[in-house]
């Protein structure tokens, strides 16, 4: 049976470009053990733990003519060292230089003839630690049938049994005769299937929301903000394939307290951070900035709860709901709690629209979910013309307890989402273990001040966190 790519994966495989790689990436940060954790031994804990994800076994196989989507076939060559590599910072080993390299391996595409992912082992890393840092196509990803690889290799123990031994056999690729047959056969009983058709569905920067919502299926709600061009930005410019990456830890017991004191929730509180560091950053950059001035964020993964007690976007186990939206961040508002006023209401209004889509399943996923929930909100905003939108934000709730690879405690994990076309910046965002982690990927040439972003992201919490005393 050929098991053909859906038209959401053709649509992303096809839309990588040399400037717009569409992997997402995840680095871990993780304590050192006494006797260590070398190569041959992460080789080996994901050798074992492939099983649960077939797909990173396979390649995808064109085929001849563009008949039909392309398909999922095993690689008969699979070799694992060539997707788990081994990386060493120079000394002294630090943070800023463990930044520059995910940057460059964040700019490279992966190869399209093999398996769509690669994993690094970082070591030389200070503090006795050391990285992992994954990267994984967003054709691969999709949350069903195949969810991100950091989901099965991490554990909640520190001592966990090595899992059954698998004897893995590629099996038999089709024959180019029988995918132009079955090809052949799909265009007959579905004349408008074809894989032109996914391509100008994703390319055309004039799809209307409507086509983008029937493409994108249950995972888009769009509000009313839709229908209109975002606002004119430095966040829209044409960029390279070159990144910066630059990352930020905060406490998630601030973004508690602040919920607290103003009934709203944490992921308000988010992106009323995120809207008063985008001020400043216009301001430190000389922009105009009036009272009306917004930036216009796509918040393709807004995951929160609707328990009994206040939705807490930061809880794993709780049931939730899945939902894609547009935002329009007071930018130009001075006052960061009105900011927030200004955040909250326009969630509220969202969540009254439309119907929502229930992620009880993903955010129960065992493993660490927040890569594959990172991918889907990667897959859900590439649809939508780029028009529409200034900066894409992305946020994923996490463990609120220790994870492990081989025994190692991972001690931070900072989330890096791809950069879309003509957008200079993009925002994910993890909460683990008490903290929530931003992940800043930008590209190189547009927006060499990302680190002041960064800087920013502490000085807007802060503003709110003095605000809610």
């Amino acid at each position: 049976m050929v098991n053909r790519l859906t038209t959401q994966d053709a649509a992303f495989y096809f839309l990588e470009a040399g400037t717009t790689p569409m992997h997402v990436g995840s680095l871990g940060i993780f304590r050192q053990l006494r006797n260590g954790i070398d190569h041959e031994e992460l080789l080996r804990l994901v050798e074992e733990r492939l099983g649960s994800v077939p797909r990173y076994r396979q390649r995808v196989r064109e085929v001849a003519f563009g008949l039909a989507r392309p398909v999922w076939v095993d690689d008969s060559d699979f070799d694992i060292t060539y997707h788990v590599r081994r990386s060493a910072l120079p000394k002294p080993g630090s943070d800023e230089q463990l930044m520059d390299l995910i940057a460059r391996l964040t700019s490279r595409p992966l190869d399209s003839t093999r398996p769509l992912w690669e994993m690094y082992l970082v070591e030389g890393l200070t503090r006795n630690r050391f990285a992992i840092f994954t990267k994984s196509h967003s054709s691969l990803v999709d949350g069903e049938a195949a969810p991100e690889i950091s989901q099965v290799i991490f554990d909640p123990e520190k001592n966990r049994a090595p899992g059954p031994e698998e004897l893995w056999m590629p099996a038999r690729p089709p024959s180019d005769t029988s995918l132009l047959v079955s090809a052949m056969a799909d265009l007959v009983t579905s004349p408008g299937e074809g894989i032109a058709r996914a391509r100008a569905a994703f390319n055309d920067v004039t799809t209307s929301v409507t086509e983008a919502v029937s493409a994108l299926g249950k995972l888009a709600e769009v509000v009313r903000t839709a229908t209109q061009v975002a606002p004119s930005s430095p966040l829209n410019a044409t960029i390279s394939r070159n990144r910066r990456l630059a990352v930020a830890k905060t406490s998630l017991e601030d973004y508690r307290r602040i919920r607290a004191r103003y009934g709203c929730e944490i992921n308000d509180v988010i992106l009323t951070v995120i809207a008063g560091a985008m001020r400043n950053w216009l301001l430190s950059r000389g922009e105009p900035v009036t009272e009306a001035t917004i930036v216009r964020a796509m918040v393709p993964m807004s995951v929160y709860t609707d328990g009994p007690e206040s939705p807490d976007v930061d809880d794993p186990q709780a049931p939730g709901h899945v939902s894609s939206f547009l935002i329009d961040l007071p930018v130009g508002e001075p006052n960061a709690v009105v900011r927030l006023s200004h955040v909250a209401h326009a969630t509220e209004a969202f969540a009254r629209q439309g119907r929502r889509v229930t992620a009880q399943t993903m955010v129960r996923m065992s493993g660490f979910a927040p890569a594959t929930l990172h991918a889907m909100s990667s897959r859900a905003a590439s649809s939508l013309s780029q028009r529409m939108f200034n900066l894409m934000i992305t946020n994923a709730p996490g463990p609120q307890f220790p994870l492990y690879l081989g025994g190692a405690r991972m001690l931070e994990m900072y989330p890096v989402s791809p950069l879309l076309k003509n957008q200079t910046l993009s925002i994910a965002l993890t909460s683990y273990d008490g903290n929530v982690y931003y992940g800043l990927n930008a590209d190189r040439d547009a927006m060499s001040d990302v680190d002041v972003v960064r800087s920013l992201i502490f000085e807007s919490l802060e503003e709110l966190t003095d605000a809610s005393r």
